[in-house]
């Protein structure tokens, strides 16, 4: 099992660096439940596909397009989860973010039920993202 929700993993972070929301929109469970870190704005759990796709949408405004996680560098799994190190940046006007993350998928039949994420710099991800 921990093979097979690689695969599903894969498929996610390609969808979400080439914008595929179609493929996204497959990939995550009508119910998923999305826990966004720190302090910010977009902080706190998001509770269904539409939730999610709100606030994925509201980030990509705030930063003009540019939000994108340029790297994964590892995927892991362990029975129904998947550990995803990674790379993410974005700008805001005359601000700048990039630091290494860690992405955390619970996969169940194909689908991602729920998502954890993880910064390498919260604070200077709240700030970026602002209130």
């Amino acid at each position: 099992m921990t093979t097979a929700n690689l695969d599903p993993a894969r498929a996610y972070f390609q969808a979400v660096q080439t914008g595929d929301m179609a493929a996204l929109g497959g990939l995550l469970d009508e119910q998923i439940v999305w826990h966004q870190p720190g302090a910010n704005q977009f902080s706190g759990d998001h509770k269904g596909q539409s939730a999610v796709f709100q606030m994925l949408g509201s980030m990509m405004e705030a930063s003009q397009g540019t939000f994108a996680i340029d790297e994964i560098h590892s995927l892991m799994g362990n029975g129904d989860l998947v550990a995803a190190t990674i790379h993410f940046t974005g700008r805001r006007g005359d601000t700048s973010m990039a630091m290494d993350g860690v992405d955390l998928l619970r996969i169940q039949n194909g689908k991602i039920t729920e998502m954890w994420l993880f910064s390498g710099d919260q604070s200077a991800e709240d700030a970026f993202w602002g209130r």
